[in-house]
């Protein structure tokens, strides 16, 4: 059985999608990159595509017809690329290393581990756990100061 029970998506034909003309496809995108990415409104857990969609003043179809046309994924998978890219940085993040997997969850957006794991490994084909050990096994200096740090607190 497959680790957390994960699907193929299937391409889906909708009608809407043909309905937004391709200058407001363009120009929504410009703006749902501009909330979701610099507005960093990702790291909020409860910014749906229809908040966006009021945010833009426009509809949840318009929004999902630019998210898949010109995103090539659903609402949710586009914006949790952007959490996974976060908390890929976090997790080998010298600052957040004494963090668990609980709080950089927390801190990009997720609304549970348990979304988190599944989304992350989706995305990397493995676990965030294995990412940072993985790092730290390329980067064994980060692992022994780690080391360091905690024999002087002791």
């Amino acid at each position: 059985m497959a680790k957390y029970n994960l699907t193929e998506t299937k391409e889906k034909k909708a009608t809407y999608r043909s309905l937004v003309s391709p200058r407001l496809m363009d120009e929504l995108k410009d703006k749902i990159l501009d909330i979701i990415l610099f507005q960093q409104k990702y790291k909020e857990k409860g910014y749906s595509a229809k908040k966006l969609a009021e945010d833009l003043n426009t509809n949840t179809r318009y929004i999902s017809a630019v998210v898949n046309v010109r995103f090539h994924a659903n609402y949710t998978s586009f914006v949790n690329k952007f959490r996974i890219e976060e908390a890929m940085t976090l997790l080998t993040d010298k600052r957040y290393q004494d963090l668990n997997m609980e709080e950089i969850s927390d801190m990009v957006g997720f609304a549970n581990r348990q979304s988190f794991y599944a989304s992350f490994y989706r995305i990397n084909g493995i676990t965030p756990r294995e990412y940072k050990l993985q790092h730290f096994k390329q980067h064994p200096a980060d692992e022994v100061k780690k080391k360091k740090k905690k024999k002087t607190k002791k």
